[in-house]
């Protein structure tokens, strides 16, 4: 079988979860083409990678208003059919396998599946208009445009399947889906090297490291853990305690503003987007890890990577309570039940002044991620889905 993906918003193999299903496809005997953005140092237009052939293609950057949205997704689609016409002369494909957001990549596949019989499976990585009222916090015209698209994707493909039970239940709901098109295709991270050493220079002189890993845009709240990080600094008077907030985005540069403003240098370091050795060296390091996305009808849906890469490392977690990243973290986190900075920052001091409850979540993380929520089961997923296909 020929599989073409397309995902518009992370190129690979930075984005773990596409990367780590182009592989298993592969493993399975498909041959496997993936488009996506240039973007994050991935810039090569075109190369062959571990089997798997890449086609990377212009895009206008990441948005952080709905002008730049608007003019990120008319590059994207550009980009991305191109490259897919480029993919069926080249030998064509059976399968395309379409990962939001945005849902737009419906105007990429309709021709393909209408002229040349392509089946279309539609990888549900967010809920997309969830994500957008999150950005924008309203509901307008551009609002009810999104739900539309959702509904064209739903409509044009044959199977579904998504992150976890409460997205594809949504997504069922939304698309009248029968069961035998619907599958629950969870993240874990496969190949991190959790044997990595410490580096213990990251915490510049200081008893404690508290880390975060990801995306740093509008929804994903990194500015509560800055305002933590000025609480426990200023107002509970912790000088033992060095903050490590690895990742980029389009919020990164008003977050070092921030962070620049409260006087947080010295305790706050912000590097962006780091290479993968740094990451396994600093998960190693860590004493525990936040996870600061907000409660909203977005992230409670979602299944944040980060939760799950600091399980793989058997690292206590403290996060906001979103639904799906409490049936994630399970056992292994404490719970933040309100979006408020200050209390972000006392349940981080608390945990980091319990020593035998961080050994206890981490444990318990690790487990849960092992044999509960470990990749090869998604695997079994995905391949029943290629098969009904």
């Amino acid at each position: 079988m020929r599989v073409l993906i397309l995902v518009e918003n992370l190129p690979v193999p930075f984005d773990r979860r596409v990367w780590q299903e182009a592989c298993a496809l592969r493993d399975a005997g498909q041959e496997v083409t993936v488009i996506c953005p240039q973007m994050r140092g991935y810039t090569q237009p075109e190369e062959v990678l571990e089997g798997i052939q890449i086609f990377r293609h212009w895009i206008s950057g990441e948005a952080g208003s709905l002008g730049g949205f608007i003019a990120e997704y008319a590059s994207a689609l550009w980009g991305e059919f191109w490259c897919a016409v480029k993919a069926w002369r080249r030998g064509g494909f059976d399968v395309i396998h379409l990962c939001n957001p945005p849902d737009l990549l419906f105007l990429v596949a309709l021709p393909f599946k209408l002229f040349g019989g392509v089946k279309v499976i539609f990888d549900v990585h967010d809920l997309w208009p969830e994500m957008f009222e999150a950005k924008f916090g309203r509901r307008g015209l551009m609002y009810w445009a999104v739900r539309l698209a959702e509904r064209c994707t739903l409509a044009l493909a044959d199977f579904v399947i998504a992150t976890n039970q409460s997205v594809l239940s949504a997504v069922k709901q939304r698309g009248k889906l029968h069961e035998d098109r619907a599958f629950v295709v969870r993240t874990a991270p496969s190949c991190m090297n959790t044997a990595a050493q410490s580096d213990e220079t990251l915490r510049a002189g200081k008893r404690y490291l508290v880390g975060y890993i990801g995306v740093m845009g509008s929804a994903d709240g990194v500015d509560y853990l800055v305002r933590a990080a000025d609480h426990i600094v200023k107002t509970r008077q912790r000088s033992d305690v060095q903050f490590l907030l690895m990742g980029s985005g389009p919020e990164h540069a008003d977050l070092l503003e921030l962070r620049d403003r409260l006087g947080l240098q010295d305790c706050l370091s912000m590097p962006g987007r780091v290479s993968d050795e740094f990451l396994c060296c600093a998960l190693r390091t860590m004493d525990l890890g936040v996870a600061c996305d907000p409660i909203n009808a977005y992230n409670d849906h979602c299944t944040m990577n980060k939760v799950l890469e600091y399980m793989a490392f058997a690292k206590p977690m403290v996060m906001f309570g979103t639904v799906e990243g409490r049936f994630s973290a399970g056992e292994s986190a404490v719970y933040v039940m309100e979006n408020s900075a200050e209390k972000l920052g006392d349940a981080i001091i608390a945990l980091l002044d319990d020593e035998a409850r961080r050994q206890a979540l981490g444990a318990a993380g690790h487990a849960r991620l092992t044999h509960e929520l470990n990749w090869e089961r998604s695997v079994g997923q995905l391949l029943a889905a290629y098969q009904t296909a």
